[in-house]
């Protein structure tokens, strides 16, 4: 989708003017997997106006593979505005534009990346994206076999809302058949988005149960299902080989399923960021944990290069942060614990200039 943002603080109903940019969680995990070296398409479908043109211009300029994109003359490109602040699980009235990214390799105030005790107001969102192109993704529209051309094939229940055929479609291309490749879904509940349906939260479920891969808040475990605590959310999806609960404040732990059935367990702390904007933060959490899957890193790399492409993304004001040069977070990722827990991002941080790209600030955290 097209964002929108108020040039100058304050509410939609005062705000005069606005800064134009793009989001999309789909979208921001491909263009950030882009960045960090790795070969990404986005599928999608836009219309045939400006912010249809805007949006994939803007995309491909990252790198991404647009070929498969498809134009709608009949049906708008989604846009939405919003104001700066937390995005309530709960209340949130709508999400991003839907789509699909393949990834193929190449060789979430002082707050936590996930974020500590957040102190930011909850933003105002407004979208509009009824009878979008996008809305408009169906099984047929989207053959299989263009989805599945990857190592990788991120979804998001965001698009499982849009409509019964974006719901067709993610069930086909979560179906557990031969030549499917890892499949990585983010849960994104929004109770908004489901305009009230109560199949919203078993539809989600039934496709989480169906990945290879998936990524869920305790807060929204809790909202959408019920369940409390990052055993529970396991207990209850045991099917993915990897599911990753974050967990706020306190971080993120991911459960690993080994050779024998049991699962390897491990929790890696979030990072202390001074942040500018929390939104985006889940999207680069995402593309951070899944350039880490793509490389074969041990599970505990990879969260921790989630947490390291959620601090730059928590460290601007837009939905799409320019992530960390690999050298850079491969270093950081590489701290022993102590050093880890004093690492301290700003903004600024992820693309300092060269003569500064060695001395990121490590500092004792104060009460």
């Amino acid at each position: 989708m097209v964002t929108f943002r108020p040039a100058t603080p304050g509410p939609l109903a005062d705000v005069p003017s606005f800064d134009r940019g793009i989001g999309g969680a789909e979208s921001n995990v491909a263009c950030s997997l882009a960045r960090t070296g790795h070969t990404a398409r986005w599928i999608s479908r836009v219309g045939t106006d400006g912010f249809g043109a805007h949006l994939v211009t803007t995309i491909a300029a990252t790198g991404v593979d647009t070929a498969s994109v498809q134009y709608d003359p009949h049906r708008p490109t989604g846009i939405y505005f919003r104001t700066a602040g937390e995005r309530a699980v709960s209340a949130d009235p709508g999400a991003s534009a839907a789509s699909v990214v393949t990834a193929v390799s190449t060789a979430p105030a002082t707050a936590s990346t996930a974020p500590e005790a957040a102190v930011e107001p909850v933003s105002e969102v407004v979208y509009y994206r009824a009878g979008s192109a996008a809305s408009a993704m169906s099984p047929d529209l989207i053959p299989r076999e263009q989805a599945w051309s990857g190592r990788v094939l991120h979804l998001t229940g965001i698009t499982a809302a849009l409509s019964d055929d974006c719901r067709a479609l993610l069930r086909a291309l979560t179906a557990r058949t031969p030549g499917r490749p890892l499949v990585s879904f983010d849960v994104n509940y929004r109770v908004g988005l489901w305009h009230g349906a109560a199949e919203g939260p078993a539809v989600l479920l039934d496709l989480a149960r169906g990945c290879d891969l998936v990524f869920v808040g305790e807060d929204e475990a809790e909202a959408a299902w019920g369940l409390r605590g990052a055993d529970a959310v396991r207990a209850a999806l045991p099917e993915p080989e990897i599911l990753i609960v974050k967990q706020g404040g306190a971080g993120a732990t991911a459960y690993a399923r080994t050779d024998s059935g049991a699962d390897d367990v491990v929790h890696v702390p979030a990072l202390s960021v001074d942040v500018v904007a929390s939104v985006g933060a889940g999207d680069a959490f995402a593309a951070g944990f899944l350039s880490g899957t793509l490389r074969g890193l041990p599970i505990a790399r990879r969260l921790r290069h989630g947490h390291l492409m959620a601090a730059a993304a928590l460290t601007v004001p837009g939905d799409l942060a320019a992530p960390p040069a690999r050298r850079l977070a491969d270093r950081l990722a590489a701290l022993d614990a102590d050093a880890w827990g004093r690492l301290r991002l700003g903004p600024g941080w992820a693309n300092p200039p060269a003569a500064e790209a060695e001395t990121v600030r490590v500092e004792e955290r104060t009460a």
